[in-house]
């Protein structure tokens, strides 16, 4: 049997190493010219660095396993969490349950209110009956409208934009909160995030040789122009080499797994029937836009902050060497000033010099002491289909890893949920993908 995969990130290689370890032959297509997709990585100071901020829970068993079976378990190390929030022009830390009491911009009464919802949040196992109503909703009414103003609510509008963050489903919350509770342990005192020493690029490149190492291949720079069907199943794939576009070939399969956000599959696909199409094309996605910092000296003392402040155009700030020791990176100091946008959004619009120069002026607001002789370089990176908008009652409407055509497979993060996206979550997903076509073809064992 033969089985041909759309997309070499975390979903598409882990379905490609389980497939290739049950005698499959797997052959991936990656139109990058990297594997690894939204936690692929650049080289910064000759070290492999992340194009978007990338951390593990002790919660996401999924890619922990497989990091084990891959060789790679010694290379996790863990760090005790720094979290901040901005707001009022002040840091304040937010980590421990003693910080979230010594939060001023609250009255005493709403760090109290605010600190029961999320243990409530975190008790709660029950996630269906938080369907029907919306994160905005639920917050207000559970923990209050100043808690609402001067926490969560600039965040959720910050992470979906001011057109979509009315329209967020409440598990998309519960899940954030059990996600980070998960980490803390019995003691509730600290949270741990996870790093691999080689960076997440290593774990990537691991897979994609152990694929490689058991027949199968992994081929970068190739796009998929086209899903052959016939006689409504999937035979094979129109393929496309960067090398050379002019230049396309045709590849044929037992069964195709796509891992393209929903909004690209049915562009390859002729025909596909609209109740399934539906479901793809209503779920919208924000865009992940990152401006990366490399300063000689740190910004913040925190590794993760929050930007309640909505009059600064970037919602977060992950210093990335706040967790990690910078002299990994040449004692330079890293920085991701994060940002979620639709593609219509002015931000969106503007290029590296363009955004940095709108973002510059607001870093003086979290540091008065910045100043630009202390970026040594910049990077810009754009990560389409970043974010799916998951609204209320979610669940009725997720699309089937089964799609309506014999021996074609849909697996993105829109087919994650309750959890919001993720690396763990993808490679979770990746893997029940490859046990359930081999199910299909009775060739599970």
């Amino acid at each position: 049997m033969k089985v041909g995969i759309i997309g070499a990130g975390a979903a598409g290689l882990a379905a490609a190493y389980d497939l290739a370890l049950a005698g499959i032959e797997v052959v991936v297509y990656e139109k990058a010219s990297f594997v690894g997709g939204q936690a692929s990585t650049f080289d910064v100071e000759s070290t492999p660095l992340e194009r978007g901020y990338h951390h593990l829970f002790t919660s996401d068993t999924d890619i922990l396993s497989l990091m084990t079976e891959i060789g790679l378990a010694d290379r996790m190390e863990w760090h005790e969490s720094k979290v901040g929030i901005f707001y009022g022009g002040k840091i304040f830390n937010l980590v421990t349950p003693m910080d979230l009491l010594k939060f001023s911009p609250l009255s005493i009464i709403d760090r109290i209110r605010m600190g029961l919802v999320t243990m409530i949040l975190k008790t709660k196992t029950d996630w269906k009956a938080l369907e029907n109503v919306t994160t905005d909703e639920w917050i207000k009414t559970w923990a209050g409208k100043r808690v609402y103003e001067v926490v969560w609510g600039p965040l959720l509008r910050g992470k979906f934009g001011d057109r979509h963050y009315k329209e967020i489903g409440m598990p998309w919350f519960w899940g954030k909160i059990h996600t980070r509770f998960a980490s803390r342990g019995k003691s509730m005192a600290k949270e741990l995030l996870g790093y691999p020493k080689g960076s997440f690029g290593e774990i990537f490149d691991t897979l994609a040789k152990r694929i490689e190492s058991m027949g199968g291949k992994v081929k970068l720079s190739t796009g998929v122009k086209k899903i052959i069907i016939k006689e409504g199943k999937a035979v094979g794939l129109l393929i496309e080499s960067d090398s050379d576009p002019k230049r396309e070939f045709t590849e044929t399969f037992d069964a195709i797994l796509s891992t393209t956000p929903s909004f690209v599959f049915p562009k390859l696909v002729p025909k596909m029937p609209k109740e399934y199409e539906n479901r793809l094309t209503k779920v919208q996605y924000m865009s992940a836009v990152l401006i990366i910092l490399i300063l000689d000296r740190p910004l913040t003392n925190v590794y993760w902050l929050n930007v309640a402040d909505r009059s600064i155009p970037f919602v977060g700030l992950i210093e990335h060497t706040n967790m990690i020791d910078s002299s990994l990176y040449g004692d330079k100091h890293i920085v991701y000033l994060s940002n979620y946008l639709n593609i219509d959004h002015p931000l969106y619009k503007m290029d590296h010099k363009q955004l940095l120069a709108e973002y510059l002026p607001h870093i003086k607001k979290i540091n008065a002491d910045f100043n630009e002789s202390w970026i040594v370089k910049t990077y810009y990176h754009k990560v389409g289909a970043a974010q799916p908008i998951i609204g209320v009652n979610y669940s009725q409407r997720i699309p089937d890893h089964r799609t309506p055509f014999e021996r074609l497979y849909l697996a993105n993060t829109t087919q994650i949920y309750p959890e919001d996206r993720g690396t763990n979550y993808s490679v979770r997903m990746g893997r029940e993908v490859s046990k359930l076509l081999l199910k299909d073809y009775s060739l599970a064992k």
